[in-house]
């Protein structure tokens, strides 16, 4: 069933049924944003959209099929008229597999969902945006593709690329008013992090260690950036890969960078 556009404006978030995606989606509401919330768990979505308040949809994709990114753009344009805001969050891990443990298959799919994803539905929006003039893309990096991490090989490799369209589509998309824009997140209390953590796959207590600010993110304090990129209070900027990390990727110190262990930042 397709709607008259309205005033308010529409978000599609890709693999956004929970975790940063889901939080995204929260906060762009809160702003009156019309969001349409993508997953391959359509139910899942459902129920994520309907926890936001009335008036959001969920759409089902697998963003690394072409046809079915054409058919879910075309399903949000049906319901809201248009799609002001992208942001290209679908993305699953590489296992953290040694690489020479890693298979072909892991490696191309990982990189298919990040990469081809993001690729794939911002050709697909970018004609409608170019149109009205005007558009935001947020795409979601990582701090693995801005920093060697072991055993992460093909993660990080997929978000290395993301941060490099990032800035070829902003140069190239920039004539038509289309910013486009990425965030680099460090290490988030997820669901999926969570399970590594209780697992003993992930140490929390060493993550706090090498982040200066001494803690793990939240998935709204990622949000929050990117609903601030996505905005017109950022209306001057693209083409830049904003790290919301803590510090991580800043710090190079070979001690604690919280202090805990050492003196440097005693006043």
């Amino acid at each position: 069933m397709s709607h008259p556009p309205s005033t308010a404006r529409t978000a599609l978030i890709t693999g956004a049924a929970n975790g940063i995606g889901f939080a995204i989606a929260r906060v762009l509401a809160e702003q009156g944003v019309r969001v349409a919330l993508n997953d391959v768990d359509l139910e899942a979505a459902r129920q994520a959209a309907a926890s936001i308040g009335p008036g959001h949809i969920a759409v089902l994709a697998d963003v690394s099929k072409e046809e079915d990114v054409g058919a879910m753009v075309d399903e949000t344009v049906k319901a809201f008229g248009r799609i002001d805001i992208l942001v290209n969050n679908a993305g699953i891990g590489d296992g953290g597999v040694a690489t020479l443990s890693q298979s072909l298959e892991r490696f191309e799919k990982t990189l298919a969902i990040h990469v081809n994803g993001a690729f794939l539905v911002s050709k697909a929006v970018a004609p409608g945006m170019a149109e009205l003039g005007r558009g935001s893309i947020v795409n979601l990096g990582s701090v693995a593709g801005q920093i060697g991490i072991p055993a992460r090989t093909a993660y990080s490799v997929a978000k290395a690329g993301i941060a490099m369209m990032t800035r070829v589509l902003a140069c190239e998309w920039a004539r038509y008013g289309i910013r486009v824009n990425a965030v680099a997140p460090g290490y988030v209390h997820t669901r999926l992090v969570a399970g590594l953590i209780a697992t003993g796959r992930l140490e929390e207590g060493r993550i706090r260690a090498r982040t200066p600010l001494g803690r793990m993110a939240e998935p709204e304090e990622i949000a929050r950036v990117v609903a601030f990129l996505a905005s017109d209070e950022a209306s001057y900027v693209t083409g830049a890969v904003v790290p919301v990390d803590g510090g991580y990727t800043a710090f190079g110190g070979a001690f604690d960078a919280s202090g805990e262990n050492s003196d440097y930042d005693r006043l």
